[in-house]
């Protein structure tokens, strides 16, 4: 997760998508439609500045899953990108853990 996040550009995708009430979609083509909130298009606007989708923001989607940071779903030809709610609540819980020997 840490190694996912350590990407500027990933982490500012990962920060929008977290502040997003709820899921996004993104189409094939690099369109966006509102599922409950933001698109990816929005995303893509907010974070990078670009109205165009650039191909290197699946990769960055890509790399997010992998870390088990966002989900992502086929609905059609949409993809619908959300925060792992699950593993953000363990990654929160490993970083308040305290250790015993330090306190």
């Amino acid at each position: 997760m840490f190694k996912a996040l350590g990407d500027p550009t990933r982490l500012r995708i990962f920060e929008f998508l977290r502040s997003c009430c709820c899921p996004v979609a993104v189409g094939d083509e690099g369109e966006v439609r509102p599922v409950q909130g933001p698109t990816v298009g929005e995303v893509c606007c907010s974070v990078l500045g670009t109205e165009k989708i650039p191909s290197s923001l699946s990769f960055h989607l890509k790399e997010l899953r992998n870390a088990r940071l966002i989900t992502m779903e086929r609905r059609g030809k949409h993809m619908i990108c959300g925060i792992d709610r699950q593993s953000l609540a363990s990654l929160a819980e490993y970083l308040t853990q305290t250790d015993d020997c330090c306190a």
